[in-house]
């Protein structure tokens, strides 16, 4: 059973990897606070105005959705943001599991 416990320690330690590594870029943490401060936006509403270029945006959020830190929802063609404050709260909490078993 230690070795299925230590397996699955390694795996949230590795999604909490790449997390981090997510948040490391300040243009992703700038993108990450406006979406914080307005909970819900439109990706438009991010470029235009953060005055970023659509792109530049698109591949940010791109990689800010493969690690699971924003939500994205299609409405028609509009499409909106908002943080995955859920998933968020057990990375942190699978870190301080893991450094209170030091």
């Amino acid at each position: 059973m230690e070795i299925a416990a230590n397996i699955l320690d390694e795996d949230k330690l590795e999604q909490a990897s790449e997390v981090m590594r997510a948040l490391t870029h300040d243009l992703r943490l700038k993108i990450i606070s406006f979406i914080d401060k307005n909970k819900r936006i439109n990706v438009n509403k991010i470029y235009n105005t953060l005055g970023l270029e659509q792109s530049i945006t698109s591949q940010h959020l791109r990689i800010l959705r493969l690690t699971n830190i924003v939500i994205h929802e299609r409405n028609g063609k509009q499409i909106y943001y908002s943080i995955n404050y859920d998933y968020i709260n057990s990375i942190v909490g699978n870190i301080g599991n893991f450094l209170s078993k030091g």
